[in-house]
C-alpha cells in the first residue's frame, strides 16, 4: 500500500477513534502501531514503540515539566492565590467591578508562579467567588471572570503548556516564557476594561462595595504581603533570564523555595505536601503518556511522508501563506473544543509546524498564537476543562449554564487580543528580542 495513502487512512482512523471516545494516548498508540506494523512489519514496529517509550522522555530537560507542575500545586495550597487577589483588590478598590478586576489580575500574578490553568481556576473559585457573591455580584459575571482568567496560567510563565510546545518543536523555553508575558497581561487588561465597561452600563452586575476604604498603610501592607510571590518570580523567571539557572534548575529551586515559604508561613504540613506531590505525579503521568504516544504517532506521520505530501501540495497550489496560517489556526480552534491542549499540540504540530516555519513565520510567535487558542478552547464547550474544574471546585448552587453564560464576553476579548497579536507580532516578540536578542 502507498505510504501516503496509508498515512491518510491512519489520520482518518485516528479522528474516528476520537469521535468514539477512545482516550487520546491509547489512540496514538493504536494508530501508530497498526500503521507501523503495515509499513515496517511486526518486529520493527515493536522495537520502535519500545525505543520511543524510553528515548522520548529520557532527557534531563523533561524533568522541568513535573517540577513546574509541583511548583503550581504547592503554590495553590500555600495561600499565595489569596495574597495576589487581596493585593490587586486593595489597589483597584475604587474601580467599578473591583472584585472582578482583582480576580482577573490576581489570576495573572498567580499564573506567574503556577503553570496550570485548571489549578488557577479551581483555587480562585474558592478564593474569589465567595467574596463576589457576598457583595451581590452577578453570578455569571463572577464565574465567567474566574473561568476565563484562570487560563492566564497557560500563557504567563512558567507555563506547562509552553514547556510542552517547546518539547514538540525544539524551540527555546526561555524565549517562549518571555514571549508569553505581554500577551498574558494584555489579556488581563482587556478583561478588566470589559468589566469596567459592563458595570458602568449596568451597575447591578457588580454593586459597589460599601464601607471599605483602604489607607496608604493598608496598601503598603498588601504590597508587603506579596513578598512570597515576588520572591518566587525573581527566583524562577529572574534566574532563567539572567542565565543563572536553566529552566529545569529554576523549576527545582523554585519548588524548593515554595515549600520552604509554605512551611515557614504554616500553610503546608506533611499531609498537604503529600497531596501536592500526588496531584503533580498524576498530572505529570497523564501528560507524559500523551507525549510518548504523540511522539510515536509523529514517527508514523514521518515514515508515511504524509506531512511532507501536505506541505508539497500546499506549495504546489500556490496558496498565500496568510491563508495557510488562517487554516491552521481555525483547525486549532475547532480541535480545542473537543481535545485537551496537549493532545492538540501532539496532533497538529508534527504535521503543520514544519510547514509554518518553512513559510517564514516565527516559531515563538506561532506558539503564542496557539496558546491563545488553547485559552479559548479551555472555556469553550464541549471540552471546556476550566469550566468543569471550576464547577467541581465551587460545588452545589452553581450550574454549568451560569458559567458558560458568563464566559462569552471574555471569549470575544480573547479573539480581539488574538487578532492584535496576528496583526502586530511585536506584541509577542518584543520581550524575547529585547532580552535575548534576535
Amino acid at each position: 500500500m502507498d505510504s501516503v495513502l496509508l498515512g491518510m487512512i491512519g489520520i482518518i482512523f485516528f479522528l474516528l477513534l476520537i469521535a468514539l471516545g477512545v482516550h487520546l494516548s491509547t489512540n496514538f498508540f493504536i494508530v501508530g502501531f497498526l500503521t507501523m506494523l503495515i509499513l515496517l512489519g511486526l518486529k520493527p514496529a515493536l522495537t520502535l514503540i519500545g525505543s520511543t517509550m524510553y528515548y522520548s522522555i529520557a532527557s534531563p530537560s523533561f524533568a522541568a515539566l513535573p517540577l513546574y507542575i509541583l511548583l503550581g500545586a504547592v503554590a495553590a495550597r500555600g495561600g499565595l492565590a489569596g495574597k495576589a487577589y487581596k493585593f490587586v483588590y486593595i489597589l483597584a478598590s475604587k474601580l467599578p467591578g473591583s472584585l472582578a478586576i482583582a480576580t482577573s489580575y490576581g489570576c495573572a500574578f498567580f499564573g506567574a508562579i503556577c503553570g496550570s490553568a485548571m489549578a488557577t481556576a479551581a483555587v480562585f473559585g474558592k478564593v474569589a467567588l465567595p467574596e463576589m457573591l457576598k457583595y451581590k455580584y452577578d453570578k455569571s459575571l463572577a464565574l465567567g471572570t474566574i473561568a476565563s482568567s484562570g487560563t492566564f496560567a497557560a500563557m504567563i510563565p512558567p507555563s506547562t503548556a509552553l514547556i510542552v510546545y517547546a518539547f514538540f518543536t525544539d524551540v527555546s523555553i526561555g524565549r517562549l516564557f518571555l514571549a508569553g508575558i505581554i500577551p498574558g497581561f494584555l489579556t488581563a487588561t482587556v478583561y478588566s476594561l470589559l468589566i469596567i465597561f459592563r458595570v458602568k452600563l449596568n451597575p447591578k452586575l457588580a454593586p459597589k462595595v460599601i464601607g471599605e476604604e483602604f489607607s496608604i498603610k493598608d496598601k503598603m501592607k498588601a504590597i508587603k504581603d506579596t513578598w512570597p510571590i515576588v520572591l518566587l518570580i525573581i527566583i524562577v523567571l529572574g534566574g532563567i533570564f539572567s542565565g543563572i539557572f536553566t529552566p529545569t534548575e529554576a523549576a527545582a529551586v523554585g519548588t524548593l523555595a515554595a515549600l520552604i515559604i509554605g512551611i515557614f508561613q504554616r500553610k503546608l504540613n506533611l499531609n498537604v505536601i503529600k497531596e501536592s506531590v500526588r496531584d503533580a505525579a498524576q498530572t505529570s503521568s497523564m501528560i507524559f503518556i500523551i507525549i510518548i504516544g504523540a511522539l510515536f504517532f509523529s514517527r508514523f506521520v514521518a515514515v508515511s511522508q504524509f506531512a511532507d505530501r501536505i506541505a508539497y501540495s500546499i506549495q504546489a497550489w500556490g496558496l498565500r501563506r496568510e491563508l495557510v496560517l488562517l487554516g491552521v489556526l481555525v483547525l486549532w480552534f475547532f480541535l480545542g473544543m473537543i481535545i485537551e491542549g496537549t493532545g492538540i499540540r501532539a496532533i497538529v504540530l508534527p504535521i503543520f509546524f514544519p510547514l509554518i516555519v518553512s513559510m517564514g513565520y516565527d516559531p515563538i510567535w506561532f506558539g503564542i498564537l496557539t496558546l491563545k487558542l488553547g485559552e479559548i478552547g479551555a472555556v469553550t464547550p464541549p471540552m471546556a476543562t476550566n469550566v468543569f474544574v471550576l464547577k467541581a471546585a465551587v460545588g452545589e448552587g452553581i450550574s454549568i449554564e451560569e458559567i458558560f453564560k458568563g464566559i462569552l464576553p471574555f471569549i470575544l476579548c480573547d479573539v480581539i487580543v488574538l487578532i492584535f497579536m496576528v496583526a502586530f507580532p511585536n506584541i509577542v516578540l518584543y520581550l524575547p528580542n529585547l532580552v535575548l536578542g534576535k
